[in-house]
């Protein structure tokens, strides 16, 4: 019998057990929490195994008021409209310590300076592929998706290395055109479009139809009905993801589930199918 975990008034959820049989839960989208045994909490009571895990340089798990939070929305909105800024070390230094304490239930990815030389792409991304699982949370900026072509160039030259770039607000139409032309230069290369894309989810699921090596996370998805259609159009390589802290473990496993089956569907969308993209 699958363990259940107690997920409070909204009832139960059960949990996977991959040394017993069952399908491995995995959280494809996740960043650094403050304190971190409150991001294990949230998988706990979603049942996740295991989740891939970005830095970041925002908390705004540490807000504790409507400046504070301003304050550390400023910083994402920085780092998504693609401002070098600072913090990158001591985001990546919280990243690898969050992975040296919980290193079964964590999947590190590392970001790259999209703001580097294409030699310099190359070797950060030689020392992310010593030690972590994929490249990402790439967050080009409006317009610029095409930085990130040196990125997948080196990845190709790591075994196909999968990148995960940021789909939501700012992100463009326009830049998932530009990202799916990308991954079809890059065909070995994983390409995870995270958020289903944001406002553009159709787009991306048409992009992604045409692409093979695209993957559609899912995560903070606003209408369940993409999340479903994404789903059916294809069930081999869409991935659940709740982007906690800004999304909710419990309520982006729900929002599958809703959508899905209980079976196989179900099982590599909640897990089975990044199992695959990072060999596990």
């Amino acid at each position: 019998m699958v363990s259940t975990f107690n997920t409070g008034s909204g009832g139960r959820i059960p949990r996977a057990q991959d040394n017993r049989g069952f399908p491995l839960i995995i959280d494809a989208h996740s960043h650094v929490h403050d304190p971190v045994h409150q991001h294990l909490a949230l998988l706990d009571e979603a049942g996740a195994d295991r989740a891939v895990l970005f830095a970041t340089r925002p908390h705004p798990e540490r807000a504790t008021d409507l400046a504070s939070f301003h304050r550390e929305m400023s910083v994402l909105d920085a780092a998504l409209n693609g401002a070098p800024g600072d913090g990158y070390q001591s985001a990546w230094q919280e990243l690898e310590s969050a992975l040296a304490a919980h290193p079964g239930r964590f999947l590190g990815f590392r970001s790259v300076r999209l703001d580097r030389s294409g030699d310099q792409l190359a070797a950060e991304v030689d020392q992310v592929a010593r030690g972590f699982h994929g490249i990402g949370e790439l967050t080009p900026a409006p317009g610029a998706a095409a930085r990130i072509e040196p990125v997948l160039r080196a990845a190709t030259d790591h075994n196909g290395l999968p990148v995960v770039v940021h789909g939501s607000a700012p992100t463009t139409e326009a830049d998932l055109s530009t990202l799916a032309a990308l991954a079809r230069r890059y065909p070995a290369v994983p390409l995870v479009i995270s958020q289903l894309g944001g406002a553009h989810w159709l787009t991306a699921i048409d992009l992604a139809r045409e692409t093979p090596n695209i993957y559609l996370e899912l995560s903070t998805a606003s209408i369940v009905f993409a999340v479903r259609l994404a789903i059916n159009e294809l069930p081999d390589r869409t991935m659940f993801g709740s982007d906690a802290p800004y999304g909710d473990p419990v309520l982006s496993r729900a929002t599958i589930e809703r959508v899905t089956p209980p079976g196989e569907l179900r099982d590599r969308v909640l897990g089975g199918t990044m199992g695959e993209v990072l060999g596990l």
